[in-house]
This record gives C-alpha cells, sequence and structure tokens, in this order.
C-alpha cells in the first residue's frame, strides 16, 4: 500500500514515516507540508491512502480533504495531534470523506515511534476495505418472530428513530438534526463508524450544530425523548429485552465497529414502539439487512440517495435487499422522517428539548 503524509511538523513526519516502513508492504508515496501541496500532490500522483494532518499553514486538512475527494479521490485518515479544541475540523475532515481519525504518534528515547499501534490497526483495517470486494449482502435470517410492533399487539411507547451512517456521516446527521421539526416527541438513536476516542467530540460537535442535545449512550441508559443518543465505543450498541441499551463485543468478527446491522436488528427485537430507520451515506454494507428487518417488522425505512451521498456504499446495499420504503436526497431525509412519523396514530406533538 502507497501512503501519502502531510504534515507540517518535521517530526511527525519522521514518526509516520517509520511506523510506516515498518510494516512489510507499506511504502510512502510522497510527503507534503501543507494542505494545498497535498491536493496538488495527490493530482499528480495518487496514493493508497493520505495519513493526513489537521492543523496546517496555507490550507488546514480539512479543506485539503474536501478538495482531495473532489478532484483525486483516495482513502484519507486524518492523524492528528490537535484534536483537543479542533473536533469541529476532525469531523470537517470525516464529513469530506475521511475514513477515520487518529492521535499522532510520537518518537520515544530510542527514535522508536511510541504509541504507533492505534495509527497501525487504522492502516491495517483500510488496507483491508481497500482489497476488499464487497460481495452482493444476503439475507438470510427470517424476520424476528417477537417483533412487539406486530398486528394486534397495542403499544403506547413513543417513536423510535434509529440512524446507521459512516464516511460523510457527521455533516448528514448534522443536517438532519437541525432540519428536524423540534415539536417530534421521539427518541433518536446513532450509530456512526467513528473511533471511541472522537464519540464524546462528536456528540459535542453536532449538539453545536444542530441545536439538539447530543448525548453518548452509557451502559442501561434507556431511549427517550429529549436527547439524541450516540454510539461511544467501538463494542457494539445493542438495546435489550429491558429496553435498556448495553455494549457487547460479540459479534467479534464483524469488520464495522459498532455495527449498524447488530443495533438495528436489537432494536427491532425489542423496542414495543413505531420505529423509523435510515441509513445514511458510508462504505461497505453494514446495516442494509438490519434495515430490511425494521422493514419486514413493520417500520418505515429511509435510505439516503445515491446523488447525496459521500460514498453509495451502505444505502445502496439497502436499496439492492429492497430494504429501503424510501430513498431520499439528504436534504429530503428530516421531512421524511417527519412525515413518517406524523401519520402514526400514537403521535403527539411535544418539544425534543423537554
Amino acid at each position: 500500500m502507497r501512503i501519502a503524509i502531510v504534515n507540517d511538523m518535521t517530526m511527525a513526519v519522521e514518526a509516520l514515516r517509520r511506523v510506516v516502513l515498518s510494516v512489510p508492504g507499506y511504502s510512502i508515496a510522497w510527503i507534503a507540508m501543507d494542505g494545498i501541496e497535498a491536493v496538488q500532490k495527490c493530482a499528480q500522483d495518487r496514493p493508497d491512502l493520505v495519513l493526513m494532518d489537521l492543523m496546517m499553514p496555507r490550507m488546514d486538512g480539512a479543506e485539503a480533504s474536501r478538495l482531495i475527494m473532489q478532484q483525486s479521490p483516495c482513502a484519507i485518515l486524518v492523524v492528528t495531534a490537535t484534536v483537543e479544541g479542533h473536533y469541529s475540523k476532525v469531523f470537517e475532515a470525516m464529513a469530506a470523506g475521511a475514513l477515520d481519525a487518529v492521535e499522532t504518534p510520537v518518537l520515544g528515547h530510542a527514535g522508536d515511534p511510541s504509541g504507533a499501534m492505534p495509527l497501525l490497526t487504522k492502516m491495517a483495517l483500510i488496507h483491508q476495505r481497500l482489497a476488499r470486494k464487497y460481495r452482493k449482502p444476503k439475507f438470510d435470517e427470517a424476520p424476528s418472530s417477537n417483533r412487539v410492533l406486530a398486528a394486534g399487539h397495542p403499544s403506547t411507547a413513543f417513536p423510535l428513530v434509529v440512524i446507521g451512517a459512516s464516511t460523510g456521516g457527521p455533516a448528514a446527521l448534522a443536517a438532519i438534526l437541525r432540519a428536524l421539526p423540534r415539536e417530534l416527541a421521539v427518541g433518536i438513536s446513532v450509530v456512526q463508524h467513528v473511533d471511541q476516542f472522537f464519540a464524546p467530540g462528536m456528540a459535542a460537535w453536532l449538539s453545536r450544530e444542530s441545536g439538539l442535545l447530543v448525548q453518548v449512550v452509557k451502559p442501561q441508559d434507556q431511549p427517550g425523548i429529549g436527547c439524541v443518543q450516540l454510539a461511544a465505543t467501538n463494542d457494539h450498541l445493542v438495546l435489550n429485552a429491558a429496553l435498556a441499551y448495553e455494549y457487547t463485543v460479540e459479534p467479534k468478527d464483524l469488520y464495522f465497529r459498532p455495527s449498524v446491522d447488530v443495533f438495528f436488528k436489537s432494536v427491532v427485537r425489542h423496542w414495543p414502539g413505531p420505529l423509523v430507520g435510515v441509513l445514511l451515506t458510508g462504505m461497505g454494507s453494514d446495516g442494509a439487512q438490519g434495515l430490511l428487518s425494521i422493514r419486514q417488522a413493520g417500520g418505515h425505512t429511509i435510505a439516503q440517495d445515491r446523488e447525496s451521498s459521500i460514498v453509495y456504499g451502505m444505502p445502496k446495499a439497502a436499496v439492492a435487499l429492497g430494504a429501503a420504503m424510501e430513498i431520499l436526497p439528504l436534504s429530503a431525509i428530516a421531512g421524511g422522517i417527519h412525515q413518517a412519523l406524523s401519520s402514526l396514530p400514537i403521535f403527539s406533538p411535544r418539544n425534543l428539548h423537554e
């Protein structure tokens, strides 16, 4: 895998260079000292992966990521020592198409990069992602037989909106949450593919961007009206029979963590009220089967359309399965959620902040 380094700090460049060259099969494509140089070099020699710093002179990493994804799209991993206080830039870069973010390793006393394992792990996962050919997803599970919203079973629970997203998801989530009518009496829970280190910052950033209260989910939290709940660890978020959230390492072999499929299917098994599932931009097929299970259980399902998706992978897989009742541009998804909820017999306007 040919890897480019974009960083204006000599010590950081050297640390990254040593980490990259420590892995057989990895090589340095080129090095750029700022975002402008990175955009130019990507256009001339597109690497497999760009390790993108965040705060740089002339052009920062967020803007460089946006231009690279427009002009010379390739995999981008934000690698920065300046996360604290700059969460908006991290998620701006991820909204532009950066796959993930990780802290920059430092050179130890012996000159070896210390704290390199998180970066090595991220690079290995991206390498697998680049090499992997996504097969058409197969839905080989029968719909849940204990879905409590089944015909003839009365329910007085409030509606729950569950959202899954990956690449490009932060900006898409912010746009949807910002546009939702504040009178909706709903719970909203989100699984976004993002490393657990960045989850609290993402919750704070989404709160600022949307004007809603966004909180990370703690074990034993329950869905509720009044805030948006965001998966907070690299384990899978699930809803249990007691209608409380918990995290589980199983299944261990799933590539995407936390998994949208695992979350959606747990909600289908246990949530006693109306359910709306939304699958947004992202690479791969995670969430497609879960969205289908929501539709087959009587919930309403929405997938983001190709034109407005940064990566049309997850929604495309859902559409191929027939999981999406509606395929909507990003600008129409909040309205689609509102319309679906407004048609429910138990819908009653309240304020999301109450």
